[in-house]
């Protein structure tokens, strides 16, 4: 069998299309909550470390006894309070929004490991949970709810990004704060909310991986997915519904390198799939963010009556 024989058969696989939107889900959360911070003006670095600390508080709070919904509630808040501490500093502080993001990342992946190793000193191997039964809804592949959950919040985000005056309020601030002033909305606390809301769904993301995806929560976990949704959302224009497709885009490329790796018998170094998913959402980045057009008032701080 030649290899695009085994690129199409691996393609018409039902199989193939239930990982890919497997895998996309947390790239397609967590590239929505950064489209919303974004949108409202901010650049949120803080991502990598609001996954983390999501995907070990709803472990957590599930362990501990909890429902899987009061863990996904639970990891939701947890995401809002870190993004109230970077909004805190970057919106009305003014300060770095870069030095800030990366701090808050080294805090939640800190805070996320201190938790965990005072809550199990002595365990060994990460204990488990029995995390969400994918269900099988007619003409869908079966997912977790979760999953669901996540291409809903695309339709609904898209909805109130661009047919609610509180969309409007947040692409506002995020474009011209002075005009949105001018109009009497309060720029420090939309965009103080925008950051809030998007941190939240950050660290459902990270609560799909341990509540869904897997059943524990170990370190490392995270993996980097953060990084990839920031240039998701350049990729995406900052738009939901592209970066839906975004994600999906490098889903298929990821579960595809896996299926290459096996069909490849080890005859081509397994380093050498590993790279594809990200050259080639490097390449798919390159060709289409030289088209985007960013907020125009992203990473500019301002303070009320500036002009």
């Amino acid at each position: 069998m030649d290899f695009l024989s085994i690129i199409l058969d691996i393609l018409l696989s039902a199989a193939f299309w239930t990982a890919v939107l497997r895998i996309a889900t947390p790239y397609v959360l967590g590239t929505l909550g950064e489209l919303l911070c974004e949108r409202a003006g901010v650049l949120n670095l803080g991502i990598e470390g609001i996954m983390t600390l999501g995907a070990m508080a709803g472990w957590m709070a599930v362990y501990q006894g909890a429902d899987l919904w009061t863990g996904v509630l639970v990891a939701a808040s947890c995401g809002a309070l870190l993004g109230l501490l970077h909004a805190a500093l970057t919106v009305p502080l003014g300060l770095s929004q870069h030095v800030t993001g990366i701090g808050v990342t080294l805090l939640g992946t800190s805070l996320s490991y201190f938790v965990y190793r005072l809550v199990l000193p002595q365990a060994s191997t990460p204990p488990t949970v029995e995390p969400f039964q994918p269900l099988g809804l007619p003409g869908a592949l079966a997912q977790t709810p979760l999953t669901y959950l996540a291409f809903l919040l695309v339709a609904v985000v898209a909805y109130v990004l661009y047919r609610t005056p509180v969309g409007l309020a947040v692409r506002m601030v995020g474009e011209n704060p002075a005009a949105a002033e001018a109009q009497g909305l309060n720029v420090t606390a939309i965009r103080i909310g925008a950051v809030m809301a998007g941190s939240a769904l950050m660290a459902l993301a990270g609560a799909f991986l341990t509540l869904s995806a897997f059943n524990a929560f170990f370190f490392n976990m995270v993996n980097g997915r953060g990084w990839i949704c920031i240039a998701l959302v350049v990729f995406a224009s900052w738009r939901p519904g592209k970066a839906m497709l975004g994600a999906l885009l490098f889903a298929v490329f990821d579960a595809l390198q896996l299926r290459l790796q096996q069909a490849s018998g080890g005859v081509l170094p397994y380093q050498l799939f590993l790279m594809m998913p990200y050259l080639l959402s490097i390449l798919a980045l390159v060709l289409v963010a030289r088209r985007a057009s960013y907020p125009r008032a992203l990473m500019i701080p301002y303070r009320k009556g500036e002009r």
